[in-house]
């Protein structure tokens, strides 16, 4: 199991008629996340796509609402991958503000594709040696 923590501090912008952080943030919060847990194993999103012609594209996201991010509030994305990926990869997510307070869980899945062809593949043998240590 891979785990990786990142932080985001919302900004006024962000925030709907209530003052609560629009739910539609929360996937790009997410996806900031995701980023970063890639950077965080040595590898880069912009690799992936430009040295290895892979694409990450969504295969299915879920988000459960617990308690409303606010603006200004701190907020750390636990990012957990539980399974080796395959020609999927999984990532689960909690996001909590800066009381610990738990905001939301969710999961995304993406799927490993190459770009000239957007036919399902496996990832590249280095993204694949830097998961390995995890579960062995």
């Amino acid at each position: 199991m891979y785990t990786s923590e990142t932080q985001i501090r919302t900004r006024y912008s962000e925030t709907d008629q209530m003052g609560y952080i629009y739910y539609g943030h929360y996937l790009t919060y997410l996806e900031v996340a995701r980023t970063e847990a890639i950077k965080q194993l040595g590898m880069a999103y912009r690799d992936l796509e430009e040295i290895y012609g892979i694409m990450l594209p969504v295969a299915e996201a879920n988000v459960q609402y617990k308690a409303p991010a606010k603006y200004d509030d701190l907020l750390t994305i636990k990012t957990i991958i539980k399974d080796k990926p395959s020609t999927k990869i999984r990532f689960d997510s909690e996001i909590y503000n800066q009381n610990g307070q738990l905001l939301a869980v969710a999961f995304i899945i993406l799927v490993f594709v190459k770009k000239e062809t957007m036919r399902p593949c496996k990832p590249p043998e280095i993204f694949s040696q830097k998961m390995d240590v995890f579960w062995n």
